[in-house]
């Protein structure tokens, strides 16, 4: 397994992450618990997940990925072994989340890691991310209809100086280590290195977008901030949904697939990637 640092630490993490989402709902427990021992056994020490998995979200699996991952700790007693990284629902409309609304309020977040750090029965992650932009995004595809003319550089700085307080706080407190973006821009991005070096507040370490060889948004603007930066890519789903796979092609949905628990084809967007 090939190793780099995450970001500007000494943290060795693998090159390979463990995705989880699916865990809950695509795949069971007993999957889960394979996944996280043969990852375990071939040096992949770096795992994602999310306190809204598993996907697609529904309330009745909110949680549940987080769940599978504190069982596997509790029995296995391999904490130590794992580079842990979960993310923060950001503005949502799903009631069951703490209500809807903004997750990066003070209130929202503390209860958030709280939550996440129970269901994983650990005291502490190694890496807090904002799952996307409180503003918007022009992530999944949607990058043809992003208008960013309804944003304000003032709330843009006002909420990103009350979220930097908060994550210092956990980070002051031990319960997380570092923090990481997900679906940002290259504006966004720039904006929580500026404020975090100016208020010597916590500094943004990676950034998880989607890349792979057919969504390649992040090879410009973005990927010359971050080299230059030093803020590690977290490239999610780099098979393109599993579209890369081939196991789609000729309009096939095989049972058990992503696609097919969608129920929808859309899902990986086929006629895009077409």
């Amino acid at each position: 397994m090939n190793y780099k640092k995450l970001g500007s630490t000494d943290v060795d993490v693998s090159t390979i992450c463990l995705g989880t989402m699916t865990w809950g709902e695509q795949n069971s427990k007993a999957d889960g618990f394979e996944q996280m021992d043969y990852a375990i056994d071939n040096g992949v020490n770096f795992w994602d997940t999310a306190e809204i998995y598993a996907i697609p979200m529904r309330e009745e699996t909110y949680g549940e990925t987080e769940n599978i991952i504190g069982e596997w700790f509790k029995k296995t007693k391999k904490r130590d072994k794992v580079i842990l990284a979960t993310k923060v629902s950001g503005p949502t409309s799903k009631e069951y989340i703490r209500g809807g609304g903004c997750s990066y309020d003070k209130k929202s977040m503390s209860e958030a890691l709280e939550k996440s750090l129970k269901r994983m029965q650990t005291d502490y992650i190694d890496l807090y991310q904002l799952h996307w932009p409180n503003r918007g995004s022009y992530m999944f595809r949607k990058n043809w209809s992003f208008d960013p003319s309804n944003q304000t550089k003032a709330d843009t700085v006002s909420h990103i100086e009350a979220t930097l307080g908060e994550l210092k706080r956990q980070v002051d407190v031990g319960n997380i280590r570092y923090f990481g973006l997900s679906n940002e821009s290259a504006w966004g991005t720039s904006m929580w290195l500026k404020i975090s070096e100016e208020l010597d507040l916590p500094r943004v370490l990676t950034i998880q977008n989607e890349y792979s060889l057919l969504c390649r948004l992040f090879d410009t603007d973005l990927a010359e901030l971050c080299v230059n930066e030093d803020i590690t890519l977290l490239g999610f789903s780099p098979l393109a949904a599993g579209y890369l796979t081939g196991k789609y092609q000729n309009g096939c949905i095989p049972e058990g697939s992503r696609m097919f628990k969608n129920n929808h084809i859309s899902f990986i967007n086929i006629i895009y990637y077409s």
